[in-house]
């Protein structure tokens, strides 16, 4: 029922079918548990909202990437073209929005896809490259066959005994 370290870094529950665990996770929600995870072998439809996960906050770093994005490749372009080398060429203004606009929908491109990466490991506190759950022998199972649940010791409802009779009792 608890990991196989030393000293104890959380609880868990394992489940064997869908329904039994979606249900589960749905009372560990209702229980107002707050450091708390779900591991399955297969994604799980509705899972997050089940879990009462809110929305990403991911598309806010790829939208003020693309922000920067835009503003760096107009800036650029202006400062090339208007500033460091004004050039009157056919006639044309030194600078317009119009003939750099490639440059600057790349950038706004390029620096989005850079802000969603910088959010994704932000917000999932990457890189870990170990986690104490891996010590327990049987957590490979979560790739193959089995649900966990997973109640963290820094929760601050974790009482041991009170975790372990409610995790029991859902199942």
């Amino acid at each position: 029922m608890s990991t196989q370290s030393p000293s104890l870094y959380c609880l868990l529950g394992t489940f064997s079918k869908t329904p039994a665990f979606f249900e589960a996770v749905a009372k560990v929600r209702d229980a107002g548990y707050k450091n708390w995870d779900t591991f399955t072998p297969f994604p799980v439809h509705g899972l997050d909202a089940q879990m009462g996960m809110s929305r990403s906050k991911v598309p806010v770093f790829t939208f003020v990437g693309g922000i920067i994005g835009f503003c760096l490749g107009t800036l650029i372009t202006w400062y090339m073209n208007a500033y460091d080398y004004p050039l009157i060429v056919g006639g044309k203004p030194y600078w317009s929005p119009i003939f750099p606009f490639p440059v600057m929908y790349e950038l706004t491109i390029l620096l989005a896809a850079f802000g969603t990466l910088a959010g994704m490991f932000v917000m999932n506190m990457l890189p870990r490259h170990n986690h104490p759950l891996f010590e327990y022998k049987d957590f490979i199972r979560s790739g193959d066959d089995t649900f966990f649940i997973v109640i963290e010791k820094s929760d601050p409802k974790f009482n041991r005994e009170a975790v372990e009779a409610f995790l029991k009792e859902i199942g």
